[in-house]
C-alpha cells in the first residue's frame, strides 16, 4: 500500500474559510474518486494554519489513475478555481509513504 500525506498551510486566519470551500465544493468529488481517506486533521500545535489528509492507495498506478480520473471531473475543476480565487493557500507538501515491516499502517 501507498500513503499519500499530504500537508497544506494556509494564511494565518483563513483555514476555517479554506476548508468551508473545500467542504462545499471539493469533499464529495474528492472523496467520490479517491474513497475515504485515512485521515483528515487539522495542526493544534506546530506548524499552525495547517492541515494533514492521508490518502491510501493499493499502488502508486493505482493513486495515478484514481486522481487523474478526479483531475478530469468538472466538478473538482470548479473547486480548484474556487480555491484559487480564494488565495487562502500558501504551501503544499506531498509525500508518497510506505509502512515499515515490523508496524503495518492500517487501512
Amino acid at each position: 500500500m501507498i500513503y499519500d500525506v499530504r500537508t497544506y498551510t494556509c494564511r494565518p486566519g483563513t483555514i476555517k474559510k479554506h476548508l468551508a470551500l473545500y467542504e462545499e465544493f471539493g469533499r464529495d468529488v474528492q472523496f467520490k474518486h479517491l474513497g475515504d481517506p485515512l485521515a483528515y486533521l487539522i495542526t493544534e500545535t506546530g506548524m499552525l494554519n495547517s492541515y494533514i489528509h492521508i490518502w491510501v492507495y493499493d499502488s502508486v498506478e493505482d493513486r495515478a489513475a484514481k486522481r487523474k480520473r478526479m483531475q478530469e471531473d468538472p466538478a473538482w475543476t470548479k473547486f480548484l478555481k474556487v480555491s484559487s480565487d480564494a488565495a487562502y493557500l500558501v504551501s503544499q507538501e506531498n509525500r508518497l509513504m510506505t509502512s515499515v515491516s515490523f508496524a503495518e499502517a492500517k487501512r
